[in-house]
């Protein structure tokens, strides 16, 4: 059963009014089995969804390709899987724009890469059947060092932001320093940073930690909101033209405590370009919708007090905490969380998900750095 709470949080004098959400709703559940990895998602105009699969799904281990499904809203997978020739390293978020799929080769649980990649394609909806292109790679490197990223966060002028996975809660923001080149490394800039604080939201594979980590990104095709979600939580933004950085310095219209799933790593706004749409990886994983009320609805009432949904289990509502009233005691226990939790999940993750290497012999060649062969990373 799902359980949501919801924090709104007052807005900036001159801000947008905060954004009232929920219950939420399961939308579907995906019965395909070689769909068990779902690390990013994107809602397309029709409602139809876009998924692409983590690294090295594991009902094709040995895959070397980009895999993205797409699916109606009952889940039902439209003309198969859309695979793309390109062996990545650890595709972790989907961002569409203007035509145009970005694969976000982020993923690093052990900091060692020398660059990451993000992968675009050229994918038109009226035309699903379409040939498929030659992926094109653009690699980037850090200007501090490795770091563990999921989400991506794609502005409306086609600038790409990625968001970092930070053990404390304080994700980086980088977009790259210069025009994205397909020819050579291309440096990232660090241009903002966000803090997260501990919820009290319930859920994940790794119990108080998660609330911190960050796990996927997107921005409405309107252009008018981003979102970051943790393993427990979304997170919204007000977006103007394209400064992304500069929204996520602002403070978020709203904070939505997510349906418990075993690894929420999933996040895009629906088709009306405010209410939210999440999944999670494993077999069956389910496709929540959670709605945003309407700015002219007059039976909303932001200063109300979240009703339980009927449906759910005792207990309800599990409320979010405001990041600004979480005590001393409660932080402490989330960093032991994050330090031992975290790495022992890390390992067990590692280790099950080791595959063979595959070498690629192709022009594009795979996205990792150069002589380096492709191997499967963790989530």
């Amino acid at each position: 059963m799902l359980c949501l709470g919801l924090l709104v949080i007052a807005a900036p004098a001159g801000a947008e009014s905060p954004v009232d959400y929920g219950p939420p709703t399961s939308q579907c559940t995906i019965t395909d089995p070689e769909i068990d990895e779902l690390s990013g998602l994107v809602t397309l105009p029709s409602g139809d969804l876009l998924l692409v699969e983590d690294s090295a799904p594991e009902p094709r281990p040995g895959a070397t390709s980009v895999l993205m499904y797409r699916l109606d809203s009952t889940c039902a997978v439209q003309d198969g899987v859309v695979e793309f020739d390109q062996d990545p390293r650890d595709i972790e978020d989907l961002a569409f724009r203007d035509n145009t799929v970005w694969f976000a080769d982020i993923g690093d649980n052990g900091e060692s890469r020398d660059n990451v990649a993000l992968i675009t394609a050229a994918y038109d909806p009226l035309d699903p059947q379409a040939e498929e292109s030659v992926p094109v790679v653009f690699r980037l490197a850090y200007p501090d060092g490795p770091h563990d990223a999921e989400a991506l966060l794609l502005a409306p002028d086609g600038t790409p932001y990625i968001v970092t996975k930070d053990l404390l809660g304080q994700s980086g923001v980088y977009r790259p320093a210069g025009e994205l080149d397909p020819a050579g490394e291309v440096a990232l800039e660090k241009v903002a940073e966000v803090e997260f604080a501990m919820t009290g939201t319930p859920g994940g594979p790794i119990g108080r930690a998660g609330q911190l980590l960050v796990t996927g990104g997107a921005v409405t095709a309107d252009g008018s909101r981003i979102a970051l979600r943790t393993y427990t939580d979304a997170y919204v933004w007000s977006l103007s033209g394209s400064d992304v950085a500069g929204a996520l310095q602002e403070e978020p219209v709203a904070v939505v405590a997510l349906p418990d799933a075993p690894q929420g790593e999933a996040i895009s706004f629906a088709s009306d370009s405010r209410g939210l749409i999440v999944g999670s990886e494993g077999v069956d994983s389910v496709i929540t919708a959670v709605p945003a009320a309407a700015p002219d609805d007059p039976t909303a009432d932001p200063s109300a007090e979240p009703t339980a949904d009927p449906t759910a289990e005792s207990g309800g509502v599990a409320e979010a905490t405001d990041a600004f009233e979480t005590s001393p005691a409660t932080v402490t226990a989330g960093l032991i969380a994050v330090a031992v939790v975290f790495g022992v999940i890390w390992l067990i993750r590692r280790m099950r998900r080791k595959r063979p290497l595959v070498q690629r012999d192709s022009d594009q060649g795979g996205v990792g750095e150069e002589g380096h062969p492709q191997g499967a990373e963790g989530h």
